[in-house]
């Protein structure tokens, strides 16, 4: 026994998995899965119990045993799944979760679709998801664009574009005087620094 497993006490503790987070969203997601198809192949198996027993007035569900091995998905459909799941963020995984039961609670499928609920469930999620980054997408370009005239706003603060102040001289004020204009641009605003004022 070496001196450094006495003092492993002083180290910090571990995370929970050294695993990259898409990996566990995925097997957090297909754990669910597996957990719904089970939970519809019992409340399948319990609804023909009760069909039974009303049928013929007696209760032999002690006398009836059921398979060990229960629906299963196809590999191929499994894959399909898994490669939607790595499309969730980790942020998303719970209520992706809490939707998928919402959906199962409001159908109450058989077990064969469950995997059928749970792909549109992901759909819905991958969809919401890019949405989400397409608006960030676009409020990072609009930030941007703010950011770059902001030059605009620093002159604006400094000088002001006054047209309608009293001393300024106007082409009518020159008709009246019978004077000849003098060779401002009369189209043009005047600009003064703030310190004029």
């Amino acid at each position: 026994m070496s001196l450094a497993s006495w003092f492993r006490w002083n180290e910090p503790p571990n995370r929970i998995s050294q695993r990259n987070p898409t990996e566990m969203v995925v097997e957090t997601l297909m754990m669910e899965l597996n957990w719904q198809i089970k939970q519809a192949e019992k409340q399948q198996r319990e609804r023909e119990n009760e069909y039974r027993k009303m049928k013929t007035g007696v209760d032999y569900g002690w006398l009836v045993s059921y398979p060990k091995q229960g629906y299963d998905i196809s590999p191929g459909e499994r894959l399909q799944l898994e490669d939607m799941c790595t499309k969730i963020h980790p942020s998303y995984c719970g209520p992706v979760i809490l939707r998928f039961r919402q959906v199962v609670a409001e159908y109450e499928p058989e077990a064969q679709e469950v995997s059928r609920l749970f792909r549109s469930v992901l759909q819905e999620a991958a969809e919401k998801i890019k949405e989400e980054e397409e608006a960030k997408k676009l409020a990072r370009q609009w930030n941007t664009k703010n950011r770059t005239s902001l030059s605009l706003t620093t002159f604006k603060s400094r000088s002001r574009i006054s047209p309608f102040i009293s001393d300024i001289k106007t082409i009518s004020e020159d008709v009246e005087r019978g004077t000849q204009p003098n060779r401002r641009i009369w189209s043009m605003p005047e600009f003064r620094n703030t310190k004029d004022f």
